[in-house]
């Protein structure tokens, strides 16, 4: 299982997630935050939970590109 993590009030909308990974993420327009598509949000942080490891190699590449380090990816 792949987990997800995206701490929104803290991106700066540079845009790298939704570049790397534009399935999983996207911009705002109310905001020009990033959105993690299909999460749940919980005390700030946005999170998904996939069963299957296909979305792991786009989303790793999101947050190791993310210049303030808010996207957390694991492999579960």
């Amino acid at each position: 299982m792949v987990v997800v993590t995206l701490q929104r009030n803290k991106c700066i909308g540079c845009n790298y997630c939704v570049e790397l990974a534009p399935y999983h993420f996207q911009m705002s327009k109310k905001d020009g935050k990033s959105v993690l598509l299909h999460a749940i949000e919980k005390k700030g942080f946005f999170t998904i939970k996939y069963p299957d490891n296909f979305i792991f190699e786009d989303c790793d590449k999101a947050a190791k590109a993310c210049p303030v380090k808010i996207i957390s990816v694991k492999n579960v």
